[in-house]
């Protein structure tokens, strides 16, 4: 049973930066591709970004444009989503996930079994 905790999230005015992190428990960390989600009040939950286990393979939502970057530290059991020139329309709570690896990562929330609590950003002047 894989754990995951997410911290990171606030508020940041629009052209800022957040960093988001997420820690694992409870399996291999390697093991696992994880993923980046969001939610926005009264919208589906959508996809950011995902990792395979190794760190050799990302993909992004086409909407990141270059301004997101996930990363892996298999060492500490962590992954981040480093997020800059933050949008108004990035406002949402923000989600890890994780899910045995294949070796690419997955882009459908429907194949992610494990989910953390997520966290909030707001970005706003």
């Amino acid at each position: 049973q894989v754990q995951l905790g997410e911290s990171g999230g606030g508020s940041v005015q629009p052209g800022g930066s957040l960093r988001l992190s997420c820690a694992a428990s409870g399996g291999t960390f390697s093991q696992y591709a994880m993923g980046w989600f969001r939610q926005a009040p009264g919208k589906e939950r959508e996809f950011v970004a995902t990792i395979s286990g190794s760190g050799l393979t990302e993909s992004y939502a086409g909407f990141v444009k270059g301004r997101f970057t996930i990363s892996r530290d298999n060492g500490r059991n962590t992954v981040a989503l480093q997020m800059n020139s933050l949008k108004p329309e990035d406002t949402a709570v923000y989600y890890c996930a994780a899910e045995p690896d294949a070796g690419l990562g997955y882009i459908e929330a429907s194949e992610y079994h494990y989910w953390g609590q997520g966290t909030q950003v707001t970005v706003s002047s």
